[in-house]
């Protein structure tokens, strides 16, 4: 009975310490954003008419349609690509691992606007690409790379690359190499290995790989105002025009809430399949 008390009364001192934190929390976090999400009721009159919207507005529907377009392109290239670099990465030695290793973790040091910026000036009609390509004789006139959807996936997959490298990179590790080497001890040749057994050991990785990118796609802003050139709208830009131009906050929170529910919703499902902590690399 004495340890018990004992240990009731430090579960209460823990809660006494956790508390100013958790009401900071609250207070600059939890109530604003249910703030918002009431606004998406009440704004400009109590009711669901911001919600009907998204059935009797076209534009709506097209911008919904155009998010969830390029994020799921910008899924499948990100994840394929960053599944060739963890492979890569995990059948090296360990120190060229760790190089490419940091690397990829650099790449998160810069920021979203640079990157943005870089690609413009890299994919402009005067830029290095069109006129590496002008001189090798391939194009006779400048290609469109940016300020179309183009080059919104080509900013936004070199984006998310490092995001799909690191759970992927996390789910290889953790794979025992001696399941591969009995494979072709029993007479499986390389591919094989790789498509009935390698493969299906990394599909935890790659489903939350893709889940990943495709929740940090669903908010893009930078990248689509900039390399879009004001002709990709997606969701997280035009919450911003109802916001700041055209003032109605009750459409802006009626997206928020969807984004902020998809999200949600799909950390669950990848909650599912991995350990957060291993998604965001802590095992790497």
């Amino acid at each position: 009975m004495r340890l018990a008390g004992i240990h009731h009364g430090a579960g209460g001192a823990c809660w006494l310490l956790v508390a100013p934190l958790l009401g900071l929390v609250i207070a600059l976090y939890a109530w604003p954003v249910a703030e918002i999400l009431w606004l998406g009721f009440s704004d400009p009159e109590p009711g669901l008419q911001n919600y009907e919207k998204l059935f009797t507005r076209t534009a709506l529907a097209k911008i919904l349609w155009t998010t969830l377009r390029i994020c799921t392109i910008t899924t499948l290239l990100s994840v394929t690509i960053g599944y060739l670099i963890a492979y890569t990465m995990v059948h090296l030695g360990a120190r060229e691992r760790s190089w490419m290793l940091t690397l990829v973790l650099i790449s998160f040091w810069v920021s979203v606007l640079v990157r943005a910026f870089a690609w413009l000036t890299l994919l402009g009609r005067n830029g290095p690409v069109n006129a590496a390509l002008a001189a090798g004789g391939l194009i006779d006139e400048p290609v469109a790379f940016v300020r179309n959807e183009l080059g919104v996936l080509i900013g936004m997959t070199h984006y998310m690359i490092p995001y799909a490298v690191l759970p992927l990179l996390a789910n290889m590790q953790g794979i025992d190499r001696r399941i591969m080497d009995a494979s072709h001890n029993l007479g499986a040749g390389a591919a094989t290995t790789f498509t009935r057994i390698y493969l299906p050991l990394t599909t935890p990785g790659v489903v939350a790989a893709s889940l990943l990118v495709f929740v940090i796609s669903l908010g893009f802003y930078v990248t689509p105002a900039l390399l879009g050139g004001g002709r990709v709208l997606m969701v997280a830009e035009y919450v911003s025009v109802q916001v700041l131009v055209t003032v109605q906050w009750g459409v802006a929170s009626m997206l928020a809430t969807l984004l902020l529910a998809g999200v949600f919703g799909l950390m669950y499902v990848l909650s599912r399949f991995m350990r957060l902590g291993d998604v965001f690399g802590a095992r790497a």
